[in-house]
């Protein structure tokens, strides 16, 4: 009987540390000018009620001892699959009226990492990143080539169509407007610096610490309205958009994606934790509001640590977000508290 006993104490107390074990996981649906004067109570509904759907997702599967990366892929999944972000069904359009679509995943345990710029016809760029991660000897493909790759990965192929939306037509009509009047490189580019934020912004991305330690990032965007020649923004670039390392934290960005990739802001928030030892909350904050700011980059980013710590400090206005852990309930926001 004492044996018996015994035995039963034994395994509750593996159970409980396992318990123990922090989990956790943030999201974001892009920062920007979100004005909640404009945004009228049913819309504010739609988007809080998708976070919470995606955070919750993502949560239940690290609750299940599901990884870090399942995680992060289904979340991201359903935001893609959601016209309110832009990303996958949401995209913007490029200036010529199609969708060019961008992605990255990090592995903290591994640093291995994958990434695609520019497809038109794959559902999921997020789940294409990961394909490129686990399944190619290389870490970003684009374009073409990334299609056929998704193609021979057996990843679902769409119609460019499949990503349009009236909301964001009418966006880029907006901004050609703008953008029309202009006659020379010079003044298109003054005109381009000139365009509201809404235009320049918007990603979605999740980051998420696994019952096993193992930290993982992934952002994914249609990019900037009426981008031109290709453009590719800080989403699918590792270090700048995304990053991911166990020694530090997981990073998922969103904003004006030139400065990101310019101030490299994902891995600069990742080394400040890692070698300066500061909390994700003072190096993001010192990140998103030092000298990137003061050059004029505005956006957003979520950050996890290996203790399951969450910061998500924006610059803007607001920025879509949501967290969940095992010591913090479903956080959902949009606007500055």
């Amino acid at each position: 009987m004492i044996k018996t006993l015994a035995a039963i104490a034994l395994t509750l107390s593996f159970v409980s540390a396992a318990n123990d074990k922090p989990i956790a996981i943030a999201i974001h649906g892009g920062a920007g000018t979100i004005s909640k004067a404009k945004m009228t109570p049913e819309v504010q509904a739609q988007y809080e009620a998708k976070l919470a759907q995606a955070v919750d997702r993502g949560y239940a599967l690290l609750a299940e001892g599901k990884s870090s990366e399942e995680a992060v892929i289904a979340t991201i999944q359903i935001l893609e699959d959601s016209p309110l972000f832009n990303a996958g069904v949401g995209s913007v359009y490029t200036y010529d009226e199609t969708h060019e679509l961008d992605a990255s995943v990090m592995d903290g345990k591994t640093l291995n990492a994958g990434a695609v710029a520019g497809v038109k016809t794959v559902k999921s760029p997020i789940a294409l990143a990961s394909e490129i991660m686990h399944n190619s000897v290389h870490v970003m493909l684009s374009g073409d080539g990334a299609a056929q790759f998704a193609k021979e990965q057996g990843l679902e192929m769409v119609d460019n169509s499949h990503f349009n939306t009236q909301r964001r037509l009418d966006s880029l009509k907006r901004a050609k407007q703008k953008l029309g009047k202009v006659s020379t490189q010079e003044d298109y580019i003054v005109a381009h610096e000139q365009l509201a934020p809404a235009f320049k912004m918007g990603t979605v991305g999740a980051v998420a610490l696994d019952s096993d330690g193992n930290l993982y990032a992934g952002t994914s965007t249609g990019g900037m309205t009426a981008k031109r020649y290709g453009r590719i923004g800080d989403a699918p670039i590792i270090g700048a958009g995304t990053y991911a390392n166990n020694e530090s934290c997981a990073v998922s960005a969103t904003g004006h994606g030139e400065y990101f990739i310019r101030y490299h802001v994902a891995a600069d928030i990742c080394a400040r934790v890692q070698y300066q030892q500061k909390s994700v909350e003072q190096a993001g904050s010192e990140v998103i509001f030092g000298p990137m700011f003061k050059a004029g980059g505005t956006g957003g980013v979520i950050i996890v640590d290996a203790k399951g710590n969450i910061a998500m400090p924006f610059n803007t206005s607001g920025m879509y977000r949501a967290s969940k852990s095992n010591v913090q309930p479903r956080y959902v926001a949009i606007f500055k508290e």
